[in-house]
């Protein structure tokens, strides 16, 4: 299916519904390869067309998705979704203003033709060359392989037409010994070719350290976060603070608090696909340009981000930013999906590590969840490469922690960031296809919120 039958699909989608409307058609290619022991376990391939039908009715939204082409499968689905908006507008007028109209849009550097092409040799290379990295330190890789390409097109009763294509790749490691100490490393990128392996592998493997595991009690120490355990604060940030739902419902972590400092006078992020790095879009679910935004600028909150939805609720002239996840509004509401932290002065790990007397270098944040919305409080474990750190250096292995914090009061507290900002992601799609990631470097905080060992 080429960009002109897929941009046909939309446009025949919409045909089949009245009123206003959007038709959404999404195609997505994609392969997976899971690795254990040293061995591939599992591949997996998808090539699947989804069309998406969503129906307004005074001001209610409502979607139906189908699978079928065809005019009785499309006919079906707008029907459904029309039926739908219609039931919820009879219990009152809603809320939601209209689908947005036709704006122009920029391109971006987010596909790469070779990985679109999806050649199982690609995920077959990336595998060996972690086995073989694995093997030089007498080590087994787990882990995972994947690379996908999403086409999407949207055609709207509001006269707007729309066309993206985007890919991505993504490969992480873990590398373990007999004993079941293991280390882990990471790498995503819209390009196959820049997603080693090998290198990933090697990385992994440097945090399988030999030597019993010292034991951290509770308590509030020095930290030195690897760019993993970054982005993943930063995840729960874009959903607690920069969500403009949440923030028009006051529930957001910086309700009352846009225009004050919240964090280290050194953080600046934004919300941008200009970034070198990013997995970039063109528009948003409802066909809305993708643009920069700032978040924060030198500590000081000055912006979230909206769908037309959470604008219409904010009201006092607030518009989409372009950061829609589903037409009508994601019912959680809509979140930064191209986070930039900007970086540092500080060369690396080390150099980060260096004022610390005693404290902790942690590689990723696991299982981490949210304690209290408000106060960006969350809880959650370290893991595959925790160690103290003594007298400057990263020294021996640790028990992986527990801790419980706020990310943006980490944040507060961050004295240092490290110079080469790079891209990480979870990386795993269990439904549709949605790569995104933060970009962000390494960093240095006073404290880290320690509340318990794991096992």
């Amino acid at each position: 299916m080429t960009a002109v039958d897929l941009e046909a699909l939309a446009a025949r989608a919409l045909a089949q519904a009245t009123g206003e409307a959007q038709a959404t058609a999404v195609r997505e290619r994609s392969l997976m390869q899971r690795f254990a022991h040293s061995a591939a376990t599992q591949a997996t391939a998808i090539d699947r067309v989804v069309v998406t039908l969503s129906c307004v009715r005074d001001g209610h939204v409502a979607s139906a998705s189908t699978t079928a082409t065809d005019a009785a499968g499309l006919g079906a689905a707008a029907n459904r979704a029309a039926g739908a908006a219609e039931a919820s507008a009879r219990a009152g007028a809603g809320r939601y203003p209209g689908l947005p109209g036709p704006a122009p849009w920029r391109g971006h550097g987010g596909f790469d033709g070779a990985t679109a092409a999806l050649e199982p040799a690609h995920g077959r290379a990336a595998l060996d060359a972690a086995f073989a990295a694995a093997a030089e330190r007498g080590l087994a890789a787990f882990g995972i392989w994947t690379a996908g390409v999403v086409e999407t097109a949207i055609a709207s009763s509001t006269g707007l037409h729309a066309h993206d294509a985007v890919t991505d790749a993504f490969m992480k490691v873990l590398c373990v010994d007999d004993r079941g100490r293991s280390g882990y490393a990471a790498g995503t990128d819209a390009a196959t070719a820049r997603v080693d392996g090998g290198a990933l592998a090697r990385r992994a493997a440097a945090k399988v350290v030999p030597g019993e595991p010292a034991t951290l009690p509770p308590g509030e120490y020095p930290v030195v976060l690897e760019a993993e355990a970054v982005g993943a604060l930063l995840e729960f940030l874009g959903e607690l603070a920069f969500n403009g739902l949440a923030h028009a419902e006051g529930r957001g972590a910086l309700a009352g608090r846009l225009g004050t400092r919240v964090v280290a006078p050194s953080i600046s992020l934004a919300d941008t696909t200009r970034v070198p790095g990013t997995l970039p879009r063109a528009f948003d679910a409802e066909g809305v340009p993708k643009a920069p935004l700032p978040l924060i600028q030198d500590g000081i909150a000055h912006r979230v981000v909206h769908d037309t939805a959470s604008a219409a609720l904010a009201g006092a002239g607030a518009r989409s930013t372009g950061h829609a996840l589903a037409p009508g509004g994601s019912p959680g509401g809509p979140v930064p999906t191209n986070l930039v932290l900007l970086g540092g002065g500080a060369a690396d790990e080390a150099e980060l590590a260096a004022p610390i007397e005693r404290g902790l270098y942690v590689t990723r944040l696991w299982y981490v969840n949210t304690v209290q919305p408000k106060e960006t409080l969350l809880t959650g474990m370290t893991r595959d490469g925790t160690f103290l750190i003594e007298d400057g250096a990263i020294s021996r292995p640790l028990h992986d922690v527990r801790f419980t914090d706020s990310a943006l009061r980490i944040l507060a507290a961050t004295r240092a960031l490290g110079a080469q900002p790079r891209l990480v992601s979870e990386g795993e799609f269990y439904d549709t296809r949605f790569a995104h990631g933060v970009v962000c470097p390494a960093l240095r905080a006073d404290g880290f919120r320690v509340t318990g060992t794991t096992a």
